[in-house]
């Protein structure tokens, strides 16, 4: 098994707890993905800050292009490994 891994970047907590819910319906990952906040340098304090959604892929069964589409609905992104 490969140790993918698939980065989705938000705008803010709301839009990736979201995500992170419609995941789970619309591909039916089985692993919970990880909420992880990005704080810019100097931005420790902003409630605005990017918060990335990091999912496992094992098996590559998730196709960037949807994720990225996916990401894009909460206009966010997937980041390239």
């Amino acid at each position: 098994m490969s140790d993918v891994r698939h980065v989705l970047v938000l705008p803010d907590r709301d839009a990736a707890e979201e995500a992170v819910q419609a995941l789970g319906e619309r591909f039916a990952v089985a692993e919970e993905p990880q909420l992880v906040r990005d704080a810019l340098a100097g931005e420790d304090d902003a409630e605005d800050a990017q918060w990335l959604v990091v999912l496992r892929d094992e098996a590559g069964r998730l196709d960037p292009a949807e994720l990225d589409a996916f990401a894009g609905e909460w206009d966010g992104w997937r980041e390239e490994p």
